[in-house]
Order: structure tokens, then sequence, then C-alpha cells
């Protein structure tokens, strides 16, 4: 199977219904991504495929040959992983590389960051530490800037 990862041209020998979250998880060594609830409800593990947000634990490995994906690693450092930490949105960790991924092809889209604009584009994503409004407060932060 061959995909790019994060801008890298990658080649891995895999059972073709593997899930891409164990293949990115087990075979390239980015665990950024994590396993939340194993049924795509909770958002733990989301990336970019070809641009779309998906959760990779309801993608099979062979969905992504030739695809680009990006996962949170890929993601630039800066104000977006710097506002989590400064507005407390990055509590226990387990939904911040989704949220981080979410929030953002949020702020790419260019779209105004509103409480419901922010909320809807994290919507697919479940938080139980944060109650959410210091996420929102982190992607409004950013986006001001």
């Amino acid at each position: 199977m061959n995909f790019v990862v994060n801008g890298v041209a990658r080649t891995v020998e895999v059972y073709g219904l593997k899930r891409l979250l164990d293949v990115l998880r087990e075979d390239l060594q980015l665990t950024g991504a994590k396993e939340g609830c194993g049924e795509g409800e909770c958002g733990a593990c989301a990336v970019l495929i070809d641009g779309e947000l998906v959760n990779s634990c309801l993608v099979a490995a062979a969905q992504v040959e030739g695809a680009q994906v990006v996962t949170v690693e890929g993601i630039p450092t800066g104000a977006l992983q710097s506002c989590f930490v400064e507005k407390g949105g990055a509590q226990c960790g387990i939904c911040t590389p989704g949220m981080i991924v979410a929030a953002h092809k949020f702020l790419q889209s260019g779209a105004e960051a509103t409480d419901g604009n922010v909320r809807e584009a994290i919507a697919g994503n479940l938080c139980r530490c944060t109650g959410y409004a210091k996420i929102v407060e982190a992607v409004q932060a950013v986006a001001r800037r």
C-alpha cells in the first residue's frame, strides 16, 4: 500500500482491512491519533484524508491507497497548540489530537469563529474533561491572531 502521510510518501505491507488507526500507530509509529471508542463515535483518532476529516478507526488501510493523510503530527506546531494549552483546552489528552485536527481544518476554511461555527466544526469529537468551552475559546483565540 502506498500513500502520503504528513507530506512523506510511505509504503507499508499490511492486510487491506487493517484499520488505518492501527497502521498509523503500529506500522508507522505515529501515535498521536488515539483509540477512544473504536466505533467512530469519539473523534480521538481523527485525521485528514485528502482534506476530509475522518475517524481513522473506521477506515480500512486499502481505502487510503494513493491518498494524502494528515495526522496530528502533521499539523504545524504553533498558535493552535499553544492556545489549547493556554486556555485549558487540553486536559487528559485523549480527545486533544482529534480536536486539534478538526480545529485546524476549521481554521483553514476561513469561516468566522463564532461559538456555533466552532462547536459545529468539533462536533464529531467527544471531550469529558473540558465541557468544550475552553476548546472553543482556544480555537477562537487562534482565529483572532
